[in-house]
């Protein structure tokens, strides 16, 4: 950061700090992950002052033939990776995809079907404290009590009552598989769109480690920065007849130029998914995500719905007398990074919270396996349950470190 530290030594300091926390932590945020170098430097290139309203080949602005090439290439593996009849990579983010989906086949007011948020779907999908709660009317369905797991046939009926205009299945702290095809069948049968906002799982799904939504969705949204192990952004994947609906309510509906430099790390994203080196990784994210939910199931802990299917794993604190807003900041104290998360039927409130959700890909991309998820969950078990005892929090810290200092994020041999 040469120039940057000329010219604003104070902002530079602050990064330089951010990236020593980010190799001297232990990343278990399950919508989190560490992008590879060549990513970091496609977000910081050139393309970020090249203004490109519009779409490739019919640009509001001139200069854009690169632009125009660019954004040619990433629609092409996009569409290669995931199958997909459309892509469309201008979303600035998730969020921004999602919305963008509902305006461009609903009116205001019209009715749509969600996982509710307590049960670990998302703000987008109609949360009260969302815009979008503000625009459509939302219903949403829940898990069943005993297997906290979808209950398709609740699914099926509040359908059949409420008739919704579209459908979301997608989640973000569900650790289990969609059934997508029942969901589809459920959509057809009320004449509703089916959504399918796969954003925490999209890496998994380009990998063919788990079963895809794009043949079954109307719409299927994804981010690039979890799984997927890219920049920041949004991606919608349509069928065909939708694409021009889609490519009017992004432009000139919601956004203006997109930003080219964010396309252009997608665009080595997809790349990056299409090689051997990373479908080897997420079917290490699926066993790493299993070692932290055994493991922790052994120290007595309850996982919700029993296991994980994916990439995370929500742990229930009560057994141990613990909150999720205490474990977090414990966690923290010593170098471990994770979030505290609501479980089905949660009594805590949301700042507080009766569980912690984990996430495997940010030591999975570290090069960790099964040996150091087991001593993870050691560490994390006695840093939670020793309180404010210093002597033991400065054993676990250290511990933290040296597991660090030998899977570095970035440094030595890994780019």
């Amino acid at each position: 950061m040469q120039h940057l530290s000329n010219d604003d030594p104070e902002v530079a300091r602050i990064i330089q700090r951010e990236e020593a926390r980010m190799e001297n932590t232990l990343d278990l945020i399950a919508a989190e992950n560490h992008a590879p170098r060549s990513i970091l430097e496609a977000q910081g290139s050139i393309f970020s002052t090249k203004a490109a309203e519009g779409y490739p080949g019919r640009r509001f602005h001139a200069g854009c033939m690169f632009a125009d090439e660019l954004e040619n290439l990433a629609i092409k593996r996009a569409g290669h990776l995931f199958g997909a009849d459309h892509a469309n990579l201008q979303p600035h983010s998730g969020v921004s995809a999602n919305l963008a989906v509902y305006f461009s086949v609903l009116d205001v007011g019209d009715r749509i079907l969600s996982m509710k948020l307590s049960h670990g779907g998302h703000l987008s999908h109609g949360d009260p404290s969302s815009v979008t709660s503000h625009c459509f009317k939302f219903r949403h369905y829940g898990l069943d009590a005993q297997t906290e797991r979808i209950d398709y046939e609740e699914v099926r009926r509040i359908a059949e009552e409420f008739k919704p205009h579209m459908i979301i299945a997608g989640a973000s702290s569900y650790p289990r598989l969609i059934d997508y095809q029942i969901m589809a069948e459920v959509a057809r049968s009320v004449s509703a769109y089916l959504l399918v906002d796969m954003a925490h799982i999209a890496g998994l799904v380009a990998a063919g480690v788990i079963p895809s939504p794009v043949p079954h969705a109307d719409f299927v949204t994804f981010t690039t920065y979890k799984t997927l192990k890219g920049g920041r952004g949004g991606v919608i994947l349509c069928k065909k007849e939708h694409a021009g609906k889609i490519s009017k309510t992004i432009f000139p509906g919601a956004q203006g130029t997109p930003a080219l430099n964010l396309l252009a790390a997608k665009a080595v994203c997809f790349k990056l998914a299409m090689e051997s080196g990373f479908k080897k990784e997420q079917i290490k994210t699926l066993e790493n995500a299993n070692a932290f939910a055994s493991g922790f199931e052994k120290k007595g802990y309850r996982i919700v719905s029993g296991g994980t299917d994916n990439h995370l794993v929500l742990v229930d604190l009560r057994s141990k007398g613990l909150t999720g807003d205490v474990a977090e900041k414990t966690l923290e104290s010593v170098g471990i990074v994770v979030n505290r998360n609501v479980i089905p039927g949660d009594p805590e409130k949301p700042d507080v919270t009766s569980g912690i959700r984990i996430g495997s890909p940010g030591v999975t991309a570290r090069g960790m396996g099964g040996v150091e998820v087991a001593r993870i969950v050691e560490l994390m078990d006695t840093a939670m349950v020793s309180g404010d005892r210093s002597d033991a929090l400065g054993t676990v810290s250290q511990e933290v470190a040296d597991l660090c200092q030998g899977f570095p994020v970035y440094k030595g041999h890994r780019s």
